[in-house]
């Protein structure tokens, strides 16, 4: 009687008996990878520099630095994410350069080679929703549109409660559940996992915070402004209804002088 036995799929990602369909290893290294990623990074925010140099020469340093990060997530929302969210059924095997490195990230999160829900989902949102709005907000910066600060707070509070979601859920099924999803290597974890998300914790974070301080101040001084219009108007009111009153007194006594 012969008997099979299934092979067992050889991969480097955790858990190990993780299955994906379809891997196939990188053929560049993790050094040629992020220099590929840091280098798409640069360009973009080169060109984004000169642009918003052309458009507003006396801008802010910090209304710059906000724009260059917004131009940023929305193309690693859009068109990174975005690409994820198209290729979802078919990660292990993608060869090109978005492929390839999320096959390098996922050394740090399995979920993304293995058709996870929670990650999918995500991704697809941020794809959808907070990638455009992301290019719209770093161009209602860059003009110093009324909007600016409403937009940024929108784009940084999603961006912010889907990050803490994301971390959420993978400590969940560490803790609870007993999955792993990354490497042992202290490398994946923390450069990988922790810091590179983390941007997306602390930046939106202070974002956030800055655009509701300066809405605070800008509601606290159209109040103060219109307490005072208000008030002004009542004086004025009381100084006109004393103007004719005086008058008609005077022209009063004055008639009055006049028949006697």
């Amino acid at each position: 009687m012969n008997t099979t036995t299934p092979v067992q799929q050889l991969h480097p990602y955790y858990p190990i008996e993780a299955e994906i369909v379809g891997y196939i290893a990188n053929r560049w290294n993790t050094l040629e990878l992020l220099l590929m990623f840091g280098s798409g990074c640069a360009g973009i925010f080169g060109i984004t520099f000169a642009v918003v140099k052309k458009l507003r020469p006396n801008g802010s340093t910090g209304d710059l630095l906000t724009v260059l990060w917004f131009v940023l997530c929305g193309f690693i929302h859009l068109f990174f994410e975005g690409y994820f969210a198209y290729n979802f059924r078919r990660m292990g095997g993608m060869g090109d350069l978005f492929g390839q490195l999320w096959k390098e990230y996922a050394l740090s999160d399995s979920r993304y080679l293995t058709q996870d829900a929670f990650v999918l989902c995500m991704e697809s949102i941020t794809a959808v929703f907070w990638g455009p709005l992301s290019f719209v907000t770093a161009g209602f910066i860059a003009t110093n549109h009324p909007l600016r600060y409403p937009f940024q707070m929108i784009v940084s509070l999603g961006q912010l409660y889907g990050d803490v979601l994301y971390y959420a859920t993978s400590m969940f099924d560490h803790y609870i559940l007993n999955l792993t999803y990354s490497r042992p290597e202290t490398f994946y974890f923390w450069g990988y996992f922790v810091l590179m998300n983390a941007f997306w914790i602390v930046i939106p974070l202070y974002l956030l915070g800055s655009g509701v301080s300066v809405s605070w101040r800008a509601l606290a001084a159209l109040e103060k402004q219109d307490r005072i219009l208000k008030a002004g108007g009542v004086n004025g009111a009381a100084r006109a209804n004393g103007a004719v009153y005086g008058n008609g007194s005077v022209k009063a006594n004055g008639a009055a002088k006049k028949q006697q």
